[in-house]
């Protein structure tokens, strides 16, 4: 069908041949088999050899009327060009103006449309004075890890001053609500947008289709600079400075100076269903959120569909994403805000405002009150569990799950705060004046600056990073208990990363532990969507927790999900990307500590079980 080209590019599956062909003659012809698999002057490029071509339409100078082809036609799906300039640019919050990073100037950045299956070619220029890379936070990308973003493990930034890369992501059973934000240091902070994966074209959304659908991105603002701020942290080797805004859709809400009159709205006709996309893209917490006098129903998270459920509130952790049905149902000679407010297990630093924004009826011309919102205490812990505990996959007929039933890959991954001497000659904030630290399984993460991991390991370069990741603590102790010997603070620093055997069934489990405290971690994996099969608070206990409360039928399918306070949290999934794939804390300081490991999925023995090779553009270290 001519009419769903984009304008831009597209991908034709076919068996036989394509014909460009423009008033004066054809300009080239493609036939298959046998595939290209290499690109030249007269083919356009392919990206995927014997299965996709990308026919760049802009490159070729040809319109719709001059695109033919033969009818051996199968089936397409779509490629779509973006362009993405990395560029400062001045923004006012607070009351004070400073310059941000944005993308194309905006703030937040754009947000990227697309269907199940599609794929994205995004032109990523560099334009700001500092180092960046951006990641597609929930897309697979099966096969194709040099897209996926994390600085040093998967690629060098894209450098200062024109730097460019164009990335290929590729959308495969992603369906719902993803986001795409930057990976290097915190140049997330203002870096972010969100990525809407539609059904495909002829199929149907597994609930009645809304009337409207939009983003609700959750963010935070400091006055400072982000960059002297990060400094500033690594620096003094303590906490962060607490954010001085929490932000929905880039503005703060009328209970912050200087931010009533720019606060988001949302206008509903009464009668109709919305589906908002809720993303929570904060840098340092969890967040509840909440519409006064509205209930929402839960229909999906982290790209996927999930059983329905209606709940009066929100629990959403950094890096996930949540779909909910809005009714707009209540009297339109009302306005009601919506809020959103930090939940801490144990932070003694946090921001105690509420940001709000405001929901009204379309024929609402009233300056009446808006109805105020409850959301629950700042440490509520059982709300926040109890709001996660209710998800389940939707687990039909359409949207079948593939929960491996046993695991022969079991690893225990224990997550701790820690602390490490100070220099000599420094002052440092931390505990005991130490310096904080994080780890997974008491190895703290040093990343490499000379080479990437994936680059390294794909070339077989050697000392870039060890193959010895623990499957196990190294030392094993009462990880919950309330006190916790001095001893255990101290973590080993490294680059160690785990290796899985292809098509292995993985079962990880996540153990919080009461090192200085402990607090929740949301755990977020490249590559791959997991189970969550059980949780439990304590330390896990196989015979017991294993047998007792796994869901093995409808588990929920994500790709970020929140270990509680000295609890834990069991996933599975199914070793079948092969890569280099980041697994890290969403919470941006316990990253920046050392909270994350790499996975490496080897290749299978199959054509189609293999890595993909780089594309000839990756950013030079």
């Amino acid at each position: 069908d001519i009419n769903h080209l984009n304008k831009h590019a597209a991908v034709f599956i076919i068996s036989c041949s394509i014909s460009l062909v423009s008033a004066s003659g054809p300009r080239s012809v493609l036939q298959f088999p046998p595939w290209p698999c290499s690109s030249s002057s007269s083919n356009p490029p392919s990206h995927f050899c014997g299965i996709y071509i990308h026919v760049k339409l802009h490159t070729y100078i040809v319109t719709y009327s001059d695109l033919r082809f033969a009818s051996c036609l199968v089936a397409y799906a779509l490629i779509t060009d973006y362009f993405l300039k990395v560029e400062e640019a001045p923004y006012t919050r607070l009351c004070s103006t400073k310059n941000i990073m944005t993308i194309n100037g905006n703030f937040p950045g754009e947000t990227l449309h697309v269907h199940r299956g599609d794929t994205l070619i995004v032109h990523v220029v560099n334009r700001s004075p500092h180092n960046i890379t951006i990641h597609w936070h929930g897309v697979n990308q099966p096969r194709y890890p040099w897209a996926d973003g994390p600085e040093y493990i998967t690629q060098c930034p894209i450098q200062p001053g024109g730097g460019k890369f164009s990335q290929k992501v590729i959308f495969t059973t992603e369906e719902g609500t993803l986001w795409w934000h930057a990976h290097s240091e915190w140049t997330r902070a203002t870096v972010y947008g969100a990525i809407i994966v539609y059904p495909k074209k002829g199929h149907a959304y597994p609930f009645p289709k809304p009337h409207a659908d939009l983003p609700i991105i959750f963010g935070e603002w400091w006055k400072q600079d982000i960059f002297e701020l990060f400094d500033d942290f690594r620096r003094s080797g303590g906490d962060p400075l607490v954010s001085h805004a929490i932000t929905i859709n880039g503005q703060p809400g009328d209970r912050y100076n200087c931010s009533g009159q720019d606060m988001f709205k949302l206008a509903v006709d009464q009668g109709k269903t919305y589906l908002l996309r809720l993303i929570n893209a904060a840098m340092q917490d969890i967040l509840f959120f909440s519409i006064a006098g509205h209930q929402l129903t839960v229909v999906g998270t982290d790209g996927t569909y999930t059983k329905p459920f209606k709940s009066d509130y929100i629990t959403i952790s950094p890096g996930q994403t949540i779909d909910v049905l809005l009714r707009a149902d209540h009297p339109i000679a009302a306005s009601y805000y919506m809020a959103a407010k930090f939940y801490s297990s144990a932070r003694a630093a946090v921001n105690l405002n509420t940001t709000t924004a405001l929901l009204h009826y379309t024929t609402n011309n009233t300056t009446t009150t808006p109805t105020a919102v409850s959301l629950s205490a700042t440490a509520d812990t059982n709300a926040s569990v109890a709001f996660t505990a209710r998800f389940r996959s939707l687990a039909d007929k359409k949207h079948p799950v593939d929960v491996p039933q046993k695991a022969d890959t079991n690893l225990y991954f224990t997550l701790s705060m820690n602390a490490v001497p100070c220099p000599a000659g420094a002052t440092c904030a931390g505990p005991n004046g130490a310096r904080l630290a994080a780890s997974v399984n008491n190895v703290s993460l040093v990343l490499p600056t000379s080479m990437d991991v994936l680059g390294a390991y794909y070339r077989g370069i050697g000392g870039v990073y060890g193959d010895d990741f623990p499957s196990n603590p190294p030392v094993s102790f009462d990880f919950t208990n309330l006190t916790i010997p001095a001893v255990y603070r101290t973590p080993a620093t490294g680059n160690q990363v785990r290796m899985l055997e292809y098509n292995s069934s993985v079962e990880l489990v996540f153990q919080g532990t009461n090192l200085l405290g402990g607090v929740d971690h949301p755990m977020h994996l490249h590559g791959t969507n997991f189970y969550v099969v059980g949780w439990g608070f304590g330390n896990f206990d196989r015979a017991k927790d294993a047998n007792k409360t796994y869901n093995l039928v409808d588990p929920p399918f994500q790709n970020t999900i929140a270990v509680p306070r000295n609890g834990w949290v069991a996933v599975r999934f199914k070793a079948t990307n092969p890569g280099v794939w980041f697994m890290h804390c969403h919470l941006e300081r316990h990253a920046s500590w050392g909270m994350g490991m790499t996975f490496i999925v080897k290749n299978g023995k199959g054509p189609n079980d293999k890595m993909l090779p780089p594309p000839s553009d990756m950013p030079p270290c």
